[in-house]
């Protein structure tokens, strides 16, 4: 008796909805985001700028802990969010905070020297993809299809034919 065997030549490959990938790439760029910020640790005198309390050109204080902090706290959340806001909020939120971290990102470059033009190269541009990807996702997300309902005497004459 020989057993049936199907074999696909095609991996199967189910959509994925918008939301799970908008909470994937924001989950990626969180990981790039402070990977590039632990890495930029062993770049020298950085570790030794901060012990001194500056960090950049800035002083050490609560205000630019805090600030630094909301900047990682807004992408943190928005893996959250991307999954738990209505389909409309949830648009609209990552088009808007996907928009303004771009600049963000970019900024990261500024007073950084051509020694290290590569490293913040590969890091920025990585993390403008994702943020591309997120506002093309969010920008092209499926409208609901309208789904005509006969109304209820077309469904009764229906059943007596």
């Amino acid at each position: 008796m020989n057993t049936p065997t199907t074999t696909p030549n095609q991996l199967d490959n189910p959509p994925i909805p918008v939301r799970v990938k908008l909470a994937a790439a924001w989950t990626s760029f969180m990981f790039l985001y402070v990977y590039v910020d632990i890495v930029n640790f062993y770049k020298p005198g950085v570790v030794d700028s901060i012990l001194d309390g500056m960090v950049w050109r800035f002083d050490v204080s609560a205000t630019l802990l805090t600030i630094m902090l909301a900047t990682v706290a807004i992408p943190g959340l928005m893996v959250v969010l991307s999954i738990a806001l209505p389909a409309r909020v949830n648009r609209a939120a990552n088009l808007v905070v996907g928009s303004l971290y771009i600049p963000y990102s970019l900024f990261n470059a500024a007073g950084g020297t051509w020694e290290w033009a590569f490293f913040y190269g590969i890091s920025i541009g990585i993390e403008v993809l994702l943020l591309a990807f997120i506002i093309r996702s969010a920008w092209t997300w499926p409208r609901a299809s309208v789904i005509s309902v006969a109304p209820a005497a077309d469904l009764r004459e229906d059943a007596r034919r």
